[in-house]
Formats: C-alpha cells, structure tokens, sequence
C-alpha cells in the first residue's frame, strides 16, 4: 500500500462523534464565558430596576396608552423627510456602490485591486450612520442633506459588500463566451456579469431601503433632518403621549414600505 493510499485512507475515516460533542461544549462554554465576562461592563445587575421601579415604568407605559396625535400632520410631514433622506442615501449608495462591488470581485479584478477596495469599503460599514451624520452636520451644516450623506457614504460599504457576493456567484459561462468573442474586459461586465446580478442587486437596494428608513429616523437626534428631532425633544420634554404617536407614525411608515417592498422583491428575484 502507497503512502498515498494510506492518506487517503486516513482522511476519508469520519470524525469521532465524541470530538463533535466536544467542540459543541467548547462552544457553548466560550459563549457562557463571554456572557459572564460582559455582565458587570454591561451594568446587567440592574435588571431587576425593572421590577423595583415599577412606579415609573408604570408612569412611563400610562402615557404611552395614551397618544396624542393633535399634532400628526407635522409628525406626518416630518416623516416623510425621513422616507425622502432615506431614498436619496439609498439611491446614491446603490449607484456608487456597483463600481466599487466590481473592484471588489475576486473573479472579475486582480487582489492587489480587490484587497484595497475591500478594505476602504470595510472602513465605511464600521462607521455608524449617526457618526457619520455628526461629521456632516459640521462640515455641510444641519438638515436633511447632512442625514443623506451619512446614509450614503454607510450604504456605499454595505452594498459594495453584498454586490460583490453576488458578482462572485456568477455563471462564468456567459462571461467566457462574450471574452471568446475577443471583447474587451469592460464589455464582459457590461453584457456578461451585470445581467446575472441586477435581479438580486435591485432586492439588495429595496432591503436597505427598509433598513435606512429606520436608520434615518434616528439621525435627526443629531440635526441631521426628519422626525428624530421631533421625537427626540418630545423624549427630552417628558411628553410621552406625543412621543407614542411619532412612534406609532414611524412604525406604520417601515410597516408599509415593508409590504410594498417585500412584493417588489418577489418580482424581482
């Protein structure tokens, strides 16, 4: 019997069911650790106010049963600048980020091109919106631009992540055939991989849609536009039953764009 034989005789013996037990302990241990290990940083212990302090959450949640919507056609109005922010930072990402998606391609692009973009892209999704909104409401000043950019500028990292994918899975197929043709390699993106990825990349753009109608509402606590500074002085002002409608508003607004986009997808994919 060959060395080789021998090799292959070793590797194709299965793993010990006893070693696959042992790992799944290991990792159930390691997640106990880490629980264990953040529960002070956290400030865990003080779940039980939740209980002792039942007097304000019982004040807390009485407003909040009670939503005073006097004012829904400014919350309203407000909204729909969220849904308008949130459109215009969508839009941007998803047309900037196709470019960068296909640099970031290990099948389409050499690593000394992918691993570079790769990383810039990374920077951009570790950044948070409202990090991002802080920036630009000093450099632009406040309002609703400020709010556009810093989706923007996130989204761009995002989709350029999720594009990529898609261009990595790729029938390779087409594109060689349109290469026999002896086209050029911009022609083999053009006609060869973005028509395999424009259904899954449209579906990408509607999910982060969604995602960035919640993202926006948060940034105008920053000045960055839409109804987060409406909700964020009525949370500062104690003003719980106007804050309860905004949050009802809100949520009726995801609520529908996830039905609308949800059946979009369906048409696409």
């Amino acid at each position: 019997m060959t060395d080789a034989t021998l090799h292959k005789t070793d590797t194709a013996i299965p793993q010990h069911p006893l070693s696959r037990r042992m790992q799944s302990w290991i990792l159930f241990l390691a997640l106990i650790a880490l629980l264990v290990w953040s529960w002070s940083p956290a400030e865990m212990y003080r779940v039980t106010a939740l209980v002792t302090d039942w007097r304000n959450m019982a004040q807390f949640g009485e407003a909040f049963l009670r939503p005073n919507f006097l004012d829904w056609r400014s919350y309203a109005s407000e909204m729909v600048v969220t849904v308008q922010i949130a459109i215009w930072g969508t839009a941007l990402a998803a047309i900037f980020g196709a470019p960068f998606a296909i640099l970031a391609s290990s099948n389409i692009c050499p690593v000394w091109i992918v691993q570079p973009v790769r990383r810039l892209m990374d920077a951009c999704r570790a950044i948070n919106e409202i990090v991002f909104a802080l920036l630009f409401v000093v450099a632009v000043g406040l309002g609703p631009f400020a709010g556009v950019m810093a989706i923007f500028i996130h989204n761009v990292g995002v989709f350029s992540k999720l594009y990529s994918e898609a261009v990595e899975a790729i029938d390779p197929r087409p594109v060689e055939g349109i290469r026999a043709t002896g086209a050029a390699r911009l022609p083999e993106i053009i006609f060869g991989v973005i028509p395999q990825v424009i259904p899954l990349w449209s579906s990408y753009a509607l999910y982060r849609l969604e995602t960035n109608v919640r993202s926006a509402t948060t940034l105008g606590i920053v000045g960055a536009g839409g109804i987060g500074q409406t909700l964020y002085e009525s949370i500062r002002s104690f003003q719980y039953a106007e804050t309860a409608a905004q949050m009802i508003i809100v949520v009726a607004a995801v609520v529908l764009i996830d039905i609308v986009s949800a059946q979009l997808r369906k048409r696409l994919v």
